[in-house]
């Protein structure tokens, strides 16, 4: 039985359910929101490549390497994509990355939301020992983005990879380790329901 399956997270502010061609039309609606794929140091699917892309992220699940999700906000309504990447079942580890989101609700809860789902799932149920995120060293705002979740920096991998541009991507890794899920848990459930908006 493989160790990751697809599975439907649900929070109050968000949800995550397995990709699915059926969400095609949503994610492109999605993409477009905020010109997404215009960004140069990251990697999102152009709105004409979102089949392609689907297809991609299905590929690497059947392969046992990748689970993906696409993203609802609150009002049911597609609002992007997530996953559980670079999976290693022998060590019971997992990347959450390849990760992006309308503009529309950036900044909201959302993003919190399917953190805590993602990390509840992957410490409570699939027993990781740690969880990781990486992200471009010039992708400010996904860096403070993970840094808030209370992921601790492990390092960068320096010319890690050569993106489509042809430049070279410093990669800086960070995780977040068992022994740290309760408190992590604690700060992120005070993010979404204490803290004064």
């Amino acid at each position: 039985m493989p160790w990751l399956e697809p599975v439907t997270l649900r929070g109050a502010h968000a949800r995550l359910e397995p990709l699915s061609h059926d969400h095609r039309d949503g994610l492109v609606d999605a993409v477009k929101d905020g010109g997404l794929s215009q960004l140069w140091y990251t990697s999102i699917p152009q709105p004409e490549n979102m089949a392609k892309e689907i297809d991609r992220r299905l590929g690497l699940q059947a392969a046992g390497s990748m689970l993906p999700f696409t993203v609802f906000d609150a009002d049911g309504r597609i609002s992007g994509m997530s996953t559980y990447m670079n999976v290693d079942t022998p060590n019971r580890r997992v990347e959450i990355g390849s990760t992006w989101y309308a503009k529309r609700v950036q900044r909201s809860a959302v993003n919190t939301q399917c953190k805590l789902l993602l990390l509840q799932h992957a410490f409570e149920k699939l027993d990781c020992i740690a969880v990781e995120f990486r992200t471009h060293f010039f992708n400010h705002q996904s860096r403070r983005g993970i840094e808030r979740l209370g992921a601790k920096q492990d390092g960068i991998l320096r010319s890690h990879q050569i993106a489509p541009n042809g430049t070279l991507r410093d990669t800086v890794v960070y995780s977040i380790i068992a022994s740290e899920w309760p408190t992590v848990k604690a700060h992120l459930n005070y993010q979404l329901n204490e803290k004064p908006r």
